[in-house]
């Protein structure tokens, strides 16, 4: 490690020895692990706060029963304290926000060691908590809009966004309103949920709950360009007939046996969105996620972008970890859910 300040040898984490019910105290317990080393382009973050997303929920309850813990977290916001002999950009005392890699041990802890090239440097006017909410879901509606649709500041047509007070489904409302000329339709079953997509710029909110097909042409007659889908199992054959032909569509779920076959009469492109892939693979661009991070700090200072931060649990324990998780899990939380740390 270069350029870093007086670091302890051992550091206090979040792990989970075995996937367990969210109930369950054992679900996630207190750790005692050495201090990570950095690899070449890495730097060294003390964690400020954390956010859950689905993918730690999900990644918790299949946790591996292996006699070693696994740690949690992605999305964090934090200090540069120790920089890698490669690592770029970044300098010790530097504020960071990042939404980390699916391969390495996760940012539940007190230090943290990531990649600096898909680092950003955090928003000066967001706090620990509003920062820590964003990096996620940010890249992937950024990722969905702009490498997989190609959309353009001069894009137009009709954009669907399936759970649109969702965490991604709230980063692509305001991205889509403020870097293209689309029109915005999103989904919400409820109407605190409704509000927020509104709020967020949504041009119009249909309910998808019911008769989700009949609900969007009401407002769409002639069908939608493109649909991000966040909860694509059971849904193709209604995306088959609410999209247009030639529509595209941008999923962020898996699911084995997904049968795509009703969009082939339309000619409706599917694309995968994994924001996890540059980092995963060790891609030619992996540092195009640190220009997005880098890009949406400058919107959220300029104001075209708002955190989506709606709770803020203080204190990175175990027990608070949980309940963030069974907020999540619930399905039914608006925005982020964070957990600060200091």
């Amino acid at each position: 490690m270069s350029n870093a300040v007086r670091l302890p040898a051992s550091m206090t984490a979040i792990g989970s020895y075995r996937g367990l019910p969210v109930a369950d105290p054992e679900s996630m317990v207190n750790v005692e692990m050495a201090l990570p080393v950095l690899r070449p382009h890495d730097i060294l973050v003390r964690v400020a706060a954390v956010s859950v997303n689905p993918a730690d929920v999900t990644r918790r309850a299949s946790a591996p029963d292996t006699g070693e813990p696994t740690v949690l977290g992605f999305d964090a916001a934090g200090t540069v304290v120790a920089l890698g002999p490669e690592a770029s950009g970044y300098a010790v005392g530097d504020e960071v926000y990042y939404a980390g890699d699916v391969s390495r041990p996760g940012s539940n802890a007190e230090y943290h060691a990531v990649d600096s090239r898909i680092v950003g440097r955090k928003p000066a006017n967001l706090t620990w908590a509003e920062a820590a909410a964003v990096p996620l879901t940010t890249i992937t509606a950024w990722e969905a809009m702009f490498d997989k649709f190609k959309l353009t500041s001069t894009s137009t047509g009709t954009l669907l966004v399936v759970a649109g007070a969702g965490g991604v489904g709230s980063m692509l409302i305001q991205l889509a309103k403020k870097l293209t000329g689309m029109t915005v339709i999103a989904t919400a079953s409820r109407e605190e949920s409704r509000a927020w997509a509104s709020a967020l710029g949504a041009d119009a909110v249909v309910d998808h709950s019911g008769d989700f097909v009949s609900n969007a042409l009401a407002q769409v007659p002639d069908g939608v360009d493109y649909i991000f889908s966040p909860y694509s199992k059971n849904n193709v054959e209604n995306y088959a007939k609410i999209g247009k032909a030639f529509a595209e569509i941008c999923a962020i779920d898996g699911h084995a046996g997904l049968d795509l076959q009703p969009l082939m009469r339309k000619s409706i492109s599917w694309h995968w969105e994994w924001m996890f892939t540059r980092s995963f693979y060790g891609t030619h661009d992996i540092s195009a996620q640190r220009d997005i991070l880098d890009r949406a700090a400058a919107m959220f200072e300029a104001g075209d972008l708002r955190t989506t931060l709606t709770r803020e649990i203080s204190g990175l324990t175990p027990e608070n970890l949980r309940q963030a998780h069974a907020l999540v899990e619930s399905g039914r939380t608006i925005g982020k859910v964070v957990v600060t740390g200091r």
